[in-house]
């Protein structure tokens, strides 16, 4: 059973910088698409960053330089540094494995993370 578990979230000024970890269990972490999503209230779930198996990465439009995902192999972890956050980013930050070979599907899920920015 693949388990994902992120850490990292909390309250934060607005302007201010937060590092969201995700630790996956299982077997070829190195080999799977990773993927951070969020959901504010009221909103549907969106992407906001994937990192390949060869650190290609991709970002939801309204990171704009932002955020930046990477990727520790040799811990099974991803991780997710935001900076320069605003209240908009509030919402609870989901970690994903996609499914083996796909770049869009997820698979597995993280029970989430609350980020809060709030003066």
């Amino acid at each position: 059973q693949v388990q994902l578990v992120e850490s990292g979230g909390g309250l934060v000024q607005p302007g201010g910088s937060l590092r969201l970890a995700c630790v996956v269990s299982g077997s070829r972490f190195s080999t799977y698409v990773m993927g951070w999503y969020r959901q504010a209230p009221g909103k549907q779930r969106e992407l906001v960053a994937t990192i390949a198996h060869d650190a290609v990465t991709h970002y939801g439009r309204f990171v704009k330089g932002r955020f930046t995902v990477s990727r520790d192999n040799a811990r099974n972890t991803v991780y997710l540094q935001m900076n320069s956050l605003n209240s908009e980013d509030t919402a609870l930050y989901y970690c994903a494995r996609f499914y083996s070979g796909s770049l869009t599907r997820p698979e597995y899920w993280g029970q989430g993370t609350q980020v809060t920015v709030s003066s």
